[in-house]
């Protein structure tokens, strides 16, 4: 049994994205319709996640591209008190990602009590972003400084729309990731939030993982869930939950509970009445 059952209530669990508007500061941001309009609606897709039947939601500043790997302080405040707000009706685990800055993740779990974190804690990378590095001694220190030390680290171990700049295979890559950091988890990605992650990276990831938990990252749909929580411990689900499977779209209720029905029939769930 792996923390997923302890945290989340449930092996093969299904981490929903709760993709949050634009954010004050960022470029999309539209202040004629103002904070207020950006809590309606991260309210209304989380109302729609959670009625679906989803294990557990992660909330993002998913729209404030292009993204940052300081992350303002701005987004930070506007992200705590969107789930501020939101507290009264969260009824299952969630977590948290600023992307991309894992410390400002981290501040926003402690602030909000979030279960786990999701972001690039380790490695060098190219990436659209630029040359993205990372300092996880730092990062893991301050995550004791900020009281957060229970909050569970979801390592993004093949980020989306970069590449490792040193010549390792992923193999070599997840042993030593594992073997210096100890993550809680490890999330493996497809090239773009949506796209499916590579059933072969999975497979070899997980093969290589030892006993940390591997979750399949992006591009989970009806057809192939099962084929992939058949290799993975659990799952992010994001855009597949969007009406008609389109990634600027707000949630579909009926799409949650379609996917929702299918893993849980997977994981022989008992069916209550």
């Amino acid at each position: 049994m792996t923390w997923l059952k302890d945290v989340i209530g449930t092996e093969k669990a299904i981490i929903a994205m709760c993709h949050l508007l634009p954010l004050p500061g960022d470029p999309s941001y539209d202040p004629a319709k103002g904070m207020d309009y950006a809590i309606e609606m991260a309210r209304k897709d989380f109302l729609a996640l959670q009625e679906g039947g989803v294990d557990a939601v992660m909330f993002s500043n998913e729209f404030s591209l292009p993204y940052l790997t300081d992350v303002k302080t701005e987004t930070v405040a506007a992200m705590a008190r969107i789930i501020g707000e939101l507290m009264p009706v969260i009824k299952i685990p969630f977590g948290v990602n600023v992307l991309w800055d894992a410390k400002k993740s981290l501040d926003l779990a402690a602030a909000t009590g979030a279960k786990f974190v999701r972001e690039i804690f380790t490695g060098v990378y190219a990436s659209d972003f630029g040359l993205w590095n990372t300092n996880v001694g730092e990062t893991i220190r301050h995550q004791h400084r900020v009281g957060a030390s229970n909050v569970k680290l979801l390592f993004n171990i093949v980020p989306e729309a970069a590449k490792y700049v040193a010549d390792r295979d992923i193999e070599s890559i997840v042993k030593s990731t594992v073997f210096n950091n100890r993550p809680d988890a490890l999330c493996v990605s497809g090239l773009t939030a949506g796209a499916e992650t590579n059933d072969e990276i999975l497979q070899r990831v997980k093969n290589n993982a030892g006993s940390t938990v591997v979750l399949a990252n992006t591009g989970i749909r009806l057809e192939n869930v099962e084929r992939q929580l058949s290799v993975a411990d659990g799952a992010v689900v994001g855009t597949t939950f969007k009406y008609d499977g389109v990634f600027e779209n707000h949630v579909d209720v009926q799409r949650v509970k379609a996917l929702m029905e299918k893993v849980k029939a997977f994981r022989g769930d008992k069916i209550t009445v």
